[in-house]
């Protein structure tokens, strides 16, 4: 799989786990909701400026949201 899928994955994971849409994770990171959606379905390469400004809304590390890549690779 896709390393941009497989991260994009766990976003859209950790969203549905804080109960939250898309647009409300789009609003807490001052970034547009349908951007989100394409982070979530693996079809941008994000900036970093973006993946710790989506980590700090998802309340985790950045380290965090990129290491399920790391476990898929293995």
């Amino acid at each position: 799989m896709d390393a941009l899928k497989i991260f994009g994955g766990e976003i859209r994971r950790r969203r549905l786990e804080m109960k939250i849409s898309q647009e409300e994770l789009a609003a807490l990171c001052d970034l547009h909701r349908t951007y989100i959606g394409s982070v979530e379905r693996g079809e941008r390469n994000i900036s970093l400026f973006n993946i710790i400004s989506i980590s700090k809304a998802l309340d985790c590390k950045p380290s965090m949201l990129l290491a399920c890549i790391d476990e898929v690779r293995r």
